[in-house]
């Protein structure tokens, strides 16, 4: 399940990145009810991408923003409990490690799910049933 943490050079202390990425993972899997899982641990992957101040925008004008994006199978966030809780804990995880200079308004979080049949672990096409069961 890769997350993609895309963020603005400055809004986190530098080396802070791999630790936010940890902690924004972390926070997934517990609002999923699986920490500890040997299965879903090792798949919970990604990518950091800190990208200049003049190359992320707001408003179409240069802005600090942070994006969270993860792509998961469609039973991931499936509850709005779970939604509401990781996101607003994602919000609070990075305003936090920014010292509290990044507005929440400019952290994003949004998920993208993949189609049923369409994750692929290994060179195989899982299904849900395959992923949960």
């Amino acid at each position: 399940m890769p997350l993609t943490l895309t963020l603005t050079e400055g809004v986190l202390p530098k080396g802070q990145e791999s630790i936010a990425f940890a902690r924004l993972s972390d926070a997934m899997i517990k609002w999923h009810g699986l920490t500890g899982n040997s299965a879903i641990t090792p798949n919970i992957v990604g990518s950091i991408n800190v990208l200049p101040k003049e190359h992320t925008f707001s408003g179409s004008k240069e802005a600090p923003v942070v994006f969270i994006e993860w792509k998961v199978p469609a039973f991931a966030f499936n509850s709005r409990e779970i939604q509401l809780g990781y996101i607003e804990e994602a919000t609070d995880i990075i305003h936090s490690m920014s010292g509290e200079k990044q507005p929440r308004e400019r952290i994003w979080v949004n998920v993208v799910h993949a189609v049923d049949g369409a994750w692929g672990i290994g060179g195989v096409a899982l299904t849900n049933a395959q992923l949960t069961g």
